[in-house]
């Protein structure tokens, strides 16, 4: 399995925790769904289409929190015969990231949840100060979107 990076500040916290986790895949990205950094993914579609839904999972999580009441709901985990899933928010200087990991049987949620902990505390250890970003414009997001999946595929 492979692990690629855009940020470089995210390699070693995130090869640190897929070997701790004992996670098969692993997407850090922003709440917007752009990949920060993988580990996992053979195929760019899947990590895309991956990356997009968890954003879209925190987004309604995060809507339904307002709505109750609740400033949020924090982690969510979706069990399934084979995989399960660990979608978690994670604050850093640099603003906030989402970091989805899916798992197998050899582990168990509360692995991951641990491993999640120490994973999101060397995320912000590691993290620069956030960076002035220019306006997302409809006219750049095709070749940011070129840019990241090259550095994340070599291609």
């Amino acid at each position: 399995m492979t692990t690629t990076v855009v940020e470089l500040w995210t390699e070693e916290p995130l090869v640190r925790y897929v070997g701790q986790a004992s996670a098969r895949l692993v997407v850090i990205m922003t709440p917007a769904g752009q990949v920060l950094a993988q580990h996992g993914f053979a195929k760019a579609v899947d990590l895309m289409g991956i990356a997009a839904l968890g954003a879209a999972i925190m987004a309604s999580s995060g809507a339904l929190a307002d709505l109750v009441g609740e400033a949020t709901f924090g982690a969510l985990f979706h069990a399934g015969v084979r995989h399960g899933i660990h979608l978690a928010p994670c604050r850093t200087p640099r603003g906030p990231l989402v970091v989805l990991t899916v798992f197998g049987r050899e582990t168990s949620i509360g692995l991951v949840e641990f491993f999640f902990d120490e994973f999101a505390a060397a995320l912000h250890a590691a993290a620069p100060a956030e960076q002035a970003r220019g306006p997302v414009l409809a006219e750049n997001f095709e070749a940011e979107l070129g840019s990241s999946l090259a550095a994340l595929f070599g291609r």
